[in-house]
């Protein structure tokens, strides 16, 4: 019977048409964590040469479904065949030598080893550092980069040394190197300036007739590079559909079960009279090459540029976190030397930094979620210098809210939720510190659309109270809706500034990429 099955064929609509066996098969899959329910029935399939999108909003269960099919945690129940054959995995390591490779959104890699040891884990020998076994591990990285076109990767640094962008693409490569039958794709883009690379390497592997599962919240890429796609709603799968036939709205509505809301809220108008919170002069360090801005009390101010113009040194610079070595910070007015975060949060203004690697960077993953997000407010709520569960959940009810954040992941260990949950966790711990300004640098990366919009509302609703943002987003149609005035970063100076009314896609795009822009934005110098 089995047999059989695993030669059936499907056609699917949208993208390439292709026509394959079943190579990965999922029937009632659930999981329970507890009283908790990750999965209550999920089923899907992937055929050999196609590219299957999973589509759900954050908690609908795509994390789960991930980590079952990666062999990171075990179905509680459901049915799971690999071309034919019953699948079960206890680890990631057995889950490759059956055949299925995962690209995580949240990296798996070693900070402290190389590029090239990641590359060859668990493979790379006891005695990889004597110069001989060194020299082969070199050359099988090197060859393996070569493969899959990231030769501008040095296969002898270390991983910590990395752009978010550099690690995502090791991690695909990693995961391309197994030749795997099935290859998981978790938000493979949301770290990467552009899809080119990726989508080449999909195409080369499907050809080849690998079935990948593609997770993504990006529409646009997913109808490019997809032909069919599974929605996942509350831990169930609502249905699979040709993505030729569906409109976007329609998907929308099976993932989230009702009509959609136009994503952006309302803006509001920012005085020329507002003060100035946070002003920057000829900044330079780093990528940067003498920048200047100035940010109002109740404006957001977003910046555009591609990958590594020196957008992250600035805004890292301005959170406390990399020092400038020339130029000058101004906050409420006055000069200011931010050595840390915690400095820049004790000022008059209070500057608060929400960063681009929430997993290294935004949670205390050992801590559960209603502890991360009460940290900075400890002094306020403890007794006697204690602090119950119950407190915590009543000191961070209110900042919860505010994010959309469900009260039933306070007891969770923050590591454990999905992507789109722990940014909330961050975001409301920002909220807890009482900053006026906030720096937030790709804060929508990697997380759904019904979490989207609770962030822009979180930004607009703090811009209208009087709050002050920067923003980076490597998303240039949050740009164009969200903030009221836009710079762009090329070759680290401000190339272009656009005012509300000129801010388009077109017109970001083409600073960005160095080309001067039209009607009356301010020119780089």
């Amino acid at each position: 019977m089995i047999a059989l099955w695993a030669g059936r064929t499907k056609s699917r609509g949208g993208g390439n048409r292709t026509s394959g066996a079943i190579l990965l098969f999922v029937e009632g899959l659930a999981k329970r964590y507890g009283a908790t329910t990750g999965l209550s029935s999920v089923s899907m399939e992937a055929a050999a040469g196609e590219v299957h999108a999973i589509l759900g909003e954050n908690g609908a269960g795509k994390l789960t479904l991930v980590k079952i099919l990666s062999g990171a945690v075990q179905r509680n129940s459901g049915t799971i065949l690999l071309a034919g054959e019953r699948y079960t995995s206890h680890t990631i390591l057995d889950a490759r030598a059956s055949g299925i490779a995962t690209a995580f959104q949240e990296l798996s890699l070693l900070p402290n080893l190389t590029v090239a040891q990641n590359l060859l884990l668990p493979r790379v020998s006891p005695h990889a550092l004597r110069p001989a076994a060194w020299r082969k591990v070199l050359a099988a990285a090197t060859a393996i980069l070569e493969q899959f076109e990231a030769t501008d990767i040095d296969p002898r640094r270390p991983v910590a040394e990395l752009t978010l962008a550099e690690k995502q693409r090791v991690e695909i490569v990693r995961a391309l190197s197994h030749k795997p039958r099935v290859l998981i794709l978790d938000e493979p883009t949301a770290a990467l300036p552009d899809t080119e690379w990726l989508f080449r390497q999909v195409r080369r592997a499907t050809a080849a007739g690998t079935a990948v599962t593609y997770i993504s919240h990006r529409l646009g890429e997913v109808r490019e590079l997809c032909q069919r796609a599974t929605v996942l709603r509350n831990g169930r799968s609502i249905g699979t559909v040709p993505l030729v036939d569906m409109k976007d709205d329609e998907i929308f509505r099976m993932m989230v079960g009702r009509s959609p809301q136009s994503q952006f809220p309302p803006r509001s108008s920012v005085s020329a009279d507002s003060p100035v919170v946070l002003e920057v002069r000829s900044l330079s360090g780093g990528r940067l090459r003498g920048v200047d801005f100035a940010l109002r009390r109740g404006e957001i101010l977003g910046f555009a540029a591609l990958e590594g113009q020196g957008q992250s040194d600035l805004f890292r610079a301005v959170a406390g976190l990399n020092p400038a070595v020339s130029g000058e910070i101004l906050v409420g007015g006055k000069p200011a030397s931010l050595s840390s975060p915690r400095h820049a949060l004790s000022g008059e203004v209070r500057i608060a930094f929400v960063p681009e690697e929430r997993k290294v960077e935004g949670i205390f993953g050992g801590l559960k979620t209603a502890e991360n997000v009460s940290l900075p407010a400890l002094g306020r709520i403890g007794r006697a210098g204690f602090v119950t569960t119950r407190m915590d959940a009543e000191a961070i009810a209110e900042a919860a809210e505010a994010v959309a954040l469900s009260d039933r992941y306070f007891g969770f260990r923050v590591d454990e939720l999905s992507g789109g949950n722990q940014q909330k966790a961050v975001l409301a711990r920002t909220l807890m510190s009482a900053a006026r300004c906030l720096v937030m640098f790709d804060p929508t990366r990697g997380v759904d659309v019904g979490t989207k919009q609770a962030i822009y509302a979180l930004i607009r609703r703090f811009a209208d109270e009087g709050g002050a943002i920067a923003i980076y987003s490597s998303e240039l149609s949050e740009l164009v809706h969200l903030c009221d005035r836009c710079a762009v970063i090329y070759r680290g100076r401000v190339a272009a500034e656009f005012a509300r009314d000129e801010l388009s896609e077109e017109n970001l795009l083409l600073a960005a990429h160095g080309h001067a822009p039209g009607g009356s934005a301010r020119r780089a110098g």
